[in-house]
């Protein structure tokens, strides 16, 4: 059990005995508090003998669980079947048995007249599809402790991400302890931040199998990455705000930080719809600041109360702290910086390079961004206050016309990407997301129209070495990863997040070691 008394629980859903005793082990040696026996996942289920089996052999407290096809579970039993199996599992001593709220009434006074026992009841109720209004949550809550349970379980299924606030909300006002649990990658939150709201239970799946439901952590990171058993009611959280947002890699290097350092904080991804939904619906001040991804970035700008005069004129927001005097949101971006000084650095080793040292390596050169959304507009105006000639190519032209607009350069179309041929020295820098996993194999410049260019930069960073950087490197130029503006980046980030001079060794020890 962790510090703060919640319970990290795997479901166990083996289509056989034998497996699933091999998972019992394997959930232990990750860090597991409990698991959860999914009788309604084996084959040929036997409960005279199976039952005894499994849980003569568990390691760890064991919820019993044995759920019909039509409440989400994966068989078709004899209702009564089903219960007496439920019944055995209370003499033969499990822990929990979860059971339904529409037989709770009776199964809960069926435990009672048995002999006092340490097992307790969870009476769960599943709702597909949707969250329900508060209201209606408090409705069914009152109603699902009015059958003497001993601990309560509701799942609902998140559309949004601010679903999951309401069911944050239920959780202080309950009478017995709870596992809330909002299925779908919108509601991944409701896992990764249970403890700090009091959950009783949160779940983690075993990663390989068969896996309980879709969006929900894998316990390898719950005890891994995020420490899962560090967060308590003080912990602020932060986040990675973005849509796509699983590819993101800023929770392994945050969590580590902060760990590291003593810092009472967690960091989440956030597969964000509406940005300002989001912010309005999590305001609290333990929300404390954001990592904004695509295709938040310029969206941010308008969802701030103050934003920093730099990014302001980039017309992007890549950070956004909550300040705690006021609430107020502040914006910053420090993807600019991250990625010009990255590159500068590659220029500075560059052969023949004829800038004096006063003089960014940038200054008179030619300066292709691909991509025009929020990191290519943090690039263009980077590389135009280093003094560069700067051209943007963009999938929507206009798009791209206004930001040259912006920072005094030109514009080509992408389809003539491949023929053009820049000034020779000239950088090129793609900010789009040609290339990123799982399209690996795609590229925004053939190999052949990179001749002219001295450096090459690819803010893609998943995977680390990208189509187009292999053959940059191949045709003998200057490579800078995306890895290198994400580590620059989030050391800005990690700095805003605490007030803290950040782990600058460490964070690039965790990002070349983990990435």
């Amino acid at each position: 059990m962790a510090q703060n008394g919640f319970l990290v629980c795997t479901p166990l859903m083996a289509e056989t005995v034998g497996e699933m005793l091999s998972q019992m082990q394997h959930a232990k040696d990750v860090g597991a508090d409990c698991i959860e026996i999914r009788l309604d996942c084996l084959n040929e289920f036997n409960s005279a003998t199976d039952l005894a089996q499994l849980l003569k052999a568990r390691a760890l407290p064991t919820i019993v669980t044995y759920r019909l096809k039509s409440d989400g579970g994966n068989c078709e039993v004899d209702e009564k079947k089903r219960l007496d199996t439920l019944s055995l599992a209370h003499d033969l001593g499990a822990d929990f048995i979860d059971v339904e709220l529409q037989v709770a009434f009776d199964f809960v006074s069926r435990m009672k007249d048995k002999k006092s026992s340490n097992c307790k009841v969870i009476v769960s109720n599943h709702i597909n599809e949707r969250t329900p209004s508060t209201e209606d949550l408090s409705h069914l809550i009152v109603k699902m402790q009015s059958t003497g349970a001993d601990i309560l379980k509701i799942v609902t299924t998140a559309t949004n991400i601010t679903d999951v606030s309401r069911v944050f909300q239920l959780i202080p006002h309950c009478q017995v302890p709870v596992i809330a649990c909002v299925t779908g990658d919108r509601g991944l939150i409701s896992q990764l931040l249970g403890p700090k709201f009091g959950g009783y239970l949160i779940y983690g799946s075993i990663g390989f199998g068969k896996d309980s439901t879709p969006g929900q952590p894998k316990l390898a990171d719950l005890t891994g990455h995020y420490k899962i058993g560090r967060l308590n009611r003080d912990t602020k959280v932060f986040g990675v705000i973005a849509n796509p947002v699983g590819h993101s890699k800023g929770p392994i290097l945050h969590n580590q930080a902060f760990r590291e350092t003593g810092f009472n904080g967690v960091y989440v991804p956030l597969l964000v719809d509406n940005l300002a939904d989001f912010l309005k619906v999590y305001s609290a001040p333990d929300f404390a600041g954001f990592s904004v991804g695509i295709p938040h970035k310029e969206a941010a700008v308008t969802c701030c109360d103050e934003v920093q005069p730099l990014a302001k004129s980039i017309g992007a927001v890549n950070t956004i702290i909550r300040r705690q005097s006021d609430g107020k949101l502040i914006g910053y971006n420090t993807d600019c910086e991250g990625a010009i000084s990255a590159i500068e650095d590659g220029l500075k080793g560059e052969t023949g390079n004829i800038n004096s040292e006063s003089s960014s390596p940038l200054a008179g050169r030619t300066f292709v961004l691909v991509g025009a959304g929020g990191a290519g507009r943090a690039l263009a105006f980077g590389a135009k206050q280093r003094g560069a000639k700067v051209i943007i190519a963009n999938r929507n032209y206009e798009r791209a016309k206004s930001l040259a607009n912006s920072v005094g350069g030109e514009t080509i179309p992408v389809d003539q990407l491949n023929s053009f041929r820049p000034e020779t020295g000239a950088v090129l820098a793609n900010t789009s997301a040609v290339g990123m996993q799982p399209n690996v194999n795609a590229t925004p410049l053939s190999k052949e129209a990179l001749g002219a260019y001295s450096l090459v930069f690819d803010a893609v960073y998943t995977p680390r070495e990208t189509r187009l950087l292999r053959e940059a490197k191949e045709a003998g130029k200057i490579v800078v990863s995306g890895l290198e503006m994400f580590i620059r980046q989030a050391i800005g980030q990690y700095e805003l997040f605490t007030g803290n001079p950040a782990p600058t060794e460490l964070m690039r020890k965790i990002v070349m070691k983990d990435f």
